[in-house]
Order: structure tokens, then C-alpha cells, then sequence
């Protein structure tokens, strides 16, 4: 029996992952949830079991535990008796947990990040120690590049950098932690970076609408009043929810892939030009019946100075999301690129191929349009 401790269960790639692992009859399930009480705890596990059309008489709910607790805290935020449970007979670790807001403070982004690090890789020595430990996969991102020019290869990076913001910082910080458990203490990690993580590309589902959705409406024009920023030849590396979890869950027993980086994402040649994505969005926003105003393309630097304009003119209720605009149109801006040559290859020899994005953009489209903006 593999027994997996998941963190991060309820986000993005966490939920989309959990069905694959308890998929496996031979497999257990803890997944770590954050909760007020124990009541609290029940609901939302039960609001995830719908999610996963779970059924609560089904027999993988036997399999599955929720454990009410924190990644950052202190061995999670467990009982003592929790936490020895965890440590007597835990055979896999999936870190998912991370705070993906771009605006947080410094000390709170590497609260989540690298406080969470530390206490996934106290637990990775102790199962170790004991002998019960096989793998660890640790979820980290391709926003560790920061500004740095040329694609992001899939090895550690040793070059100083900046960041566009503090999610990625306090991100290239918990990496290194994870490395020094790699290198020097020879732990059983794989880290998987996956680029902008968007709906199943098969039906569009995700749990939560994140980042991607929010820059598809600042191209639709609809917050700023049609006025975007022109943003050249920049493209935007998309990847689908369902292509990150199957190759997590594919990852954690096999054990070639110990000590590698696989970078979970598009690539420079499969990622899309943003000027492709703002045209689609707007023509899928303007089919579903939503009223998309007529676009002005400013440079750049002009865009920025209007855009501090509208934070102060506008009405109060739009100030907020404008006030959010300036990190995400500072990280469009950069062109980046990610390496993924060595993802590529090993999906290649399971006789795997990662979803063009001109197959499943318009289902991730669609989908958000009819849970967020339902046609009367």
C-alpha cells in the first residue's frame, strides 16, 4: 500500500491531481486542509468530493483522509499524534500548497513558500531516516527565471536575478532549500515548474479561476475601457491543469526521475503570442454575448502612466483591480521562455504529447465564461 501526504489538495494542480493518486486501489490519500474546526474541516472536504464526483458511500472515501492543519506551520499544525502518524507509514510527498497571489508582502510570500519548504523537507528526513520514504515531488514554478534573459533552462540557477514580484522570489528561495535536500542529504525529490497552470483540456475545469483568467479579462478590454498596452511579440506559456497532475502522478513512482527538474509548460515554440490570445478572447467574450469595446493600443510606458490615472479617477469599486494591474502588466511585458526539452522527451517515451493550445483554448474559454458571466 503507497500512502501519499498531498498539501495543497484544494488548489489548482492539488485537486486535479488527488483523483489520479486514490485512481489506484492500492493507494491511501491524506491531504492537508486548512480549516477553522473540525466542522469546518468536514465541509470542505465534502465541497471537494463534489468537485471530484465523489460519492460519500464510494469506496475510495475509506482511502482518503483530510487532516486540518497548514503547510507553513510547524509540522503542518498537526497533533502530535497526527503528525507521528504521518511519519510511521507516509511513502509519498506531493507539495502543491502556495499562496500564487503576485502582491503579497515579501515576509508573507516566503511564509507560504519557504516556510512550507522547510517543513515538507523536515518530514522527508524523518520518513527517510525510517526507511518508509520513496518520493518526494515538490511543486515550484517557471517564475523562479525571474527577469533573467533566454529561455529558463530545466537546471538550478546559480545566476543572480530579479523578480517581477514576490510570489516568484520567495518561490526561487524555497528551491534552494530543496536543492541543499537533493545534493546534500541525497532525498528522493523530483521538482516539477509548471508555467501558467489553466482549465482541463479536455472540458475547460478547474477548481479555482486564477491568474490566467484574470489576464483575460484585462485583454478583453472590459476593465481598462478598450486601452491595452501593445505588447510586441510577447507570448504567454499556458499549460493545461489535467497535463501538470497526470505527470505529477507519473512522476512519484518512477524513480528515474529523482533529482530532475521537469519544467511543465508549453515551451517558447508552443506558447501563444499574447496579441493571438487578446484576439481570441475577445472574439469568444463578444460569441457569448458580452459587450467588448473597441481597443487602443498604447506603447508601453504611456499605458503605465494612463493606467496610475485611472487607479486615482475611478470609481471606488474599480480601484481594487486596477490597483492589481500594474504587477501582471509588468510580468506580460517580459518576454519569457522556458525550456522544456527535457519534459518533452520524457513524455515522449511513455508515448505521451502535450496538448497544443489551439485545441483546448476555446473549451478553458468557454467554460469560464459560463460559470463567470452566465447567459440570462
Amino acid at each position: 500500500m503507497n500512502t501519499y501526504f498531498v498539501t495543497g489538495a484544494s488548489g489548482a494542480v492539488g485537486s486535479a491531481l488527488v483523483p489520479l493518486l486514490y485512481a489506484d486501489t492500492r493507494t491511501r490519500v491524506r491531504i492537508l486542509l486548512r480549516a477553522k474546526s473540525e466542522h469546518h474541516l468536514t465541509e470542505r472536504m465534502e465541497e471537494l468530493c463534489r468537485f471530484w464526483k465523489l460519492a460519500p458511500d464510494a469506496e475510495p472515501r475509506t482511502r482518503l483522509t483530510a487532516l486540518r492543519g497548514d503547510a507553513s506551520q510547524p509540522r503542518f499544525g498537526l497533533s502530535d499524534s497526527e503528525y507521528a502518524t504521518l511519519c510511521a507509514d507516509t511513502t509519498h510527498i506531493i507539495h502543491c500548497a502556495a499562496s500564487v497571489r503576485m502582491n503579497d508582502t515579501l515576509d508573507d510570500a516566503r511564509r507560504s513558500a519557504v516556510g512550507s519548504a522547510q517543513e515538507i523537507l523536515s518530514l522527508a528526513r524523518t520518513l527517510a531516516r525510517s526507511g518508509t520514504l520513496r518520493k518526494v515531488d515538490f511543486v515550484s514554478t517557471v517564475g523562479i527565471a525571474g527577469k533573467r534573459p533566454g529561455a529558463l533552462p530545466e537546471r538550478w540557477i546559480d545566476e543572480p536575478r530579479a523578480f517581477h514580484n514576490t510570489y516568484e522570489q520567495s518561490k526561487a528561495e524555497a528551491e534552494v532549500l530543496v536543492r541543499a535536500g537533493i545534493e546534500q542529504e541525497h532525498l528522493p525529490i523530483t521538482v516539477h515548474r509548471p508555467s501558467m497552470v489553466i482549465g482541463d483540456s479536455r472540458d475547460g475545469r478547474i477548481i479555482h479561476f486564477q491568474i490566467f483568467y484574470f489576464i483575460c479579462e484585462f485583454l478583453s478590454g472590459r476593465r481598462t475601457y478598450g486601452v491595452l498596452p501593445d505588447l510586441g511579440e510577447v507570448r504567454l506559456d499556458i499549460i493545461p491543469v489535467d497535463a501538470v497532475a497526470s505527470a505529477i502522478a507519473r512522476a512519484t513512482v518512477d524513480e528515474q526521475t529523482v533529482g530532475r527538474i521537469y519544467h511543465l509548460c508549453s515551451g517558447p515554440d508552443r506558447s501563444i503570442p499574447l496579441k493571438t490570445l487578446r484576439s481570441r478572447v475577445q472574439e469568444t467574450f463578444r460569441r457569448h454575448g458580452l459587450a467588448v469595446p473597441f481597443g487602443i493600443l498604447l506603447p508601453h510606458r504611456l499605458f503605465a502612466v494612463v493606467q496610475q490615472a485611472a487607479i486615482r479617477f475611478a470609481p471606488a469599486h474599480r480601484r481594487g483591480a486596477l490597483a492589481t494591474l500594474p504587477i501582471y502588466v509588468d510580468y506580460l511585458g517580459d518576454q519569457q521562455g522556458f525550456d522544456n526539452k527535457e519534459y518533452l522527451a520524457w513524455l515522449s517515451a511513455s508515448g505521451t504529447s502535450l496538448p497544443r493550445w489551439e485545441d483546448y483554448l476555446a473549451r478553458v474559454l468557454e467554460r469560464y465564461l459560463d460559470k463567470k458571466h452566465p447567459r440570462g
